[in-house]
């Protein structure tokens, strides 16, 4: 989903975008209900260690934010920058817990197909679903290319995350935080409340774009990533 970020490379940035753990095409066996945010987090701090990446700029996007929070709480010495793009702070309420549940019993009925058809309305905005169905295809694409037990563990991770707002005001790094004007599964005021919890966090509402702003408006998305590596980092 990051190939389209794989441009700023261009602008002599090495850019790595990592399989989490247990998701991915070349991933995705063994997963249980045990998985955590931590879990991903950690797959990424050994990959860095690995590459001998001592510090980066780290980004995600919506679960991906979360996995960025787990590592800035276990690991903030990594952190050169952050990214946030079309996430939140705060653990799943008893009521996002309970959609994730009613996810997990479709999954096991009917397969990733039916994740797809469910969440594409929710992850896409208004503007891409009615004028960019190739974006459409690849997020199809993307979803169902997992595996049954990678999914499954995804959702585990998502609804057991810890809340992560006491972090917000420890954050000291330059941070950009992303969103997209039609996003309506995290919106733009909870990016205005977590903006305003960073101390000199920039942000940038990226237009015609919901919940997935890397993939649905990627032009946007990268003149805003490339300035804030260019200015602030």
């Amino acid at each position: 989903m990051w190939m389209p970020q794989a441009a700023l490379v261009d602008q002599g940035w090495r850019v790595i975008a990592p399989d989490y753990r247990l998701i991915g095409t070349a991933s995705g066996t063994n997963v249980d209900s045990t998985t955590s945010m931590d879990d991903y987090a950690g797959g990424v701090i050994d990959l860095l260690d690995a590459l001998h990446v001592d510090e980066a700029v780290v980004g995600g996007l919506s679960m991906g934010g979360y996995v960025a929070f787990a590592m800035f709480h276990h690991a903030p010495r990594y952190f050169r920058g952050l990214v946030l793009a079309d996430t939140r702070p705060e653990a799943d309420s008893p009521e996002a817990v309970e959609g994730r549940k009613r996810l997990l019993s479709l999954l096991n009925e009917k397969g990733p197909e039916a994740i797809a058809d469910e969440m594409i309305p929710r992850l896409l905005g208004a503007t891409t679903r009615r004028e960019r169905p190739e974006a459409v295809e690849e997020v199809r694409r993307l979803v169902v290319s997992n595996t049954h037990d990678a999914i499954a563990g995804a959702l585990a991770a998502l609804m057991s995350r810890r809340d992560s707002t006491s972090l917000l005001n420890t954050i000291h790094c330059p941070t950009l935080i992303l969103v997209g004007e039609e996003d309506v599964l995290t919106p733009v005021a909870l990016s205005e409340g977590m903006a305003r919890a960073i101390g000199g966090a920039q942000m940038v509402v990226i237009p015609q774009a919901g919940h997935l702003t890397s993939l649905e408006r990627p032009d946007a998305f990268n003149q805003a990533l490339a300035q804030f590596l260019e200015h602030r980092v």
